[in-house]
């Protein structure tokens, strides 16, 4: 075999964006996830509660990941986030009798508009500044709770009873099938949140995150409002991570603002992100799995500290082996062997004849650059 065959035989495999390889690749992982879904319905109850807990974590990193991956504000204080939208919940089925699935739009609004607000010094303080804001938020979160007893329980907690979570009546579901209520409608929000991600990503608002992040200075030349797009990207991360949170005060049933939303959960999110990938679309998903999953698996290993030192030693090594997390990593080694591209541009059909220089496909390498790792997120897709 000649030097120009090998090198040729070493090219990835390229396909076209909205092909028809592509448009089937992306049929049959929709396949593949309702037939997860499915699986997920019928696992006993414990295991399913499992990964209840991992669909509500993936949605709050998912929150997580707008603000810190693809905008670049560090937030160390989403546990605050967190625990407002479980107490929106909680407050509105125990103090006045609405259903819980109800409750979930009306934390999102709630943990929204808080978001735009704590993102408003982002506009004049950025990179370790803003996340000491963010910080202070989320230690504080605890304190304000328990300010106010009569209507959160202050320190000793909001019960909710089993039967205020009962699914609505349209699902045709008894009191009893409230986990498997839980479970199906967790996913179902996952999947809504992922396609609107994505949609919002490949706008021109998410072309400005990514342009924010990058390099300031050169999006507001080029037209970014900096002001519209930070406290937006904060307010959009916040309300996504308030709909996780109101999940989970229907998945727990009880909610302490010391022992669930401390500082410790705000690492928690934070972790999850890192070692699933920012700025990638099925990085919190993984980062739902290893924060929900690895704590699990390491105290069959050791209890009370041996625990907690594997844990973190297991979090250590794999930050160490992909420090651009595990989706990043994987992203990275897949585009060695395929890369998606965007479709060629339609050429005119009048006129002259077009020259055959400008309607030749690029080449593999030249589209390396576009898949560069501050573009992890737009190449994801493959």
């Amino acid at each position: 075999m000649s030097t120009a065959e090998a090198r040729a035989a070493r090219r990835p495999w390229v396909i076209r964006r909205n092909s028809r390889t592509h448009l089937g690749l992306i049929g049959l992982g929709g396949v593949l996830v309702v037939l997860a879904m499915i699986w997920g319905a019928g696992l006993p109850a414990f295991d399913q509660g499992q990964v209840t807990r991992v669909l509500i974590y993936s949605i709050a990193i998912a929150g997580l990941n707008v603000s810190t991956g693809y905008t670049g504000m560090i937030s160390v204080g989403h546990s605050a986030f967190f625990g407002l939208g479980a107490y929106t919940t909680g407050i509105l089925v125990v103090q006045f009798g609405w259903n819980a699935t109800y409750t979930l739009p009306v934390a999102i609004v709630v943990c929204f508009l808080t978001g735009l607000v704590v993102g408003l010094p982002a506009l004049r303080i950025r990179g370790l500044y803003f996340a000491m804001v963010t910080l202070a938020f989320g230690v504080a979160f605890p304190e304000v709770i328990d300010r106010f007893p009569d209507l959160t329980g202050g320190s000793s907690g909001l019960t909710i009873r089993r039967t205020m979570l009962r699914p609505p009546e349209w699902t045709g579901l008894g009191l009893n099938q409230k986990s498997l209520w839980l479970y199906w409608l967790s996913a179902i929000l996952l999947v809504l949140v992922m396609i609107v991600l994505k949609s919002l990503l490949r706008s021109r608002y998410g072309l400005a995150l990514v342009a924010v992040r990058d390099n300031e200075i050169a999006a507001a030349a080029s037209g970014v409002n900096l002001a519209v797009v930070k406290t937006v990207s904060f307010g959009l991360s916040g309300g996504l991570t308030g709909l996780a949170g109101g999940l989970f005060a229907m998945f727990l049933g009880s909610l302490v603002a010391d022992d669930s939303f401390t500082l410790l959960s705000a690492i928690v999110l934070l972790t999850g992100l890192m070692i699933g990938g920012q700025a990638t679309y099925l990085g919190p998903i993984v980062g739902g799995l290893v924060v929900v999953y690895l704590p699990y698996y390491t105290s069959d290993l050791g209890q009370g500290q041996v625990s907690a030192v594997l844990f973190g030693a297991a979090l250590i090594a794999i930050i160490f082996i992909v420090p651009e997390g595990i989706v990043g990593g994987v992203l990275k080694l897949g585009r060695r062997f395929v890369r998606v591209l965007p479709a060629p541009p339609d050429l005119p059909t009048t006129g002259a004849a077009p020259d055959s220089g400008s309607a030749s496909p690029p080449e593999p390498h030249a589209a390396s650059a576009a898949a560069s790792p501050t573009h992890a997120g737009r190449t994801e897709d493959a």
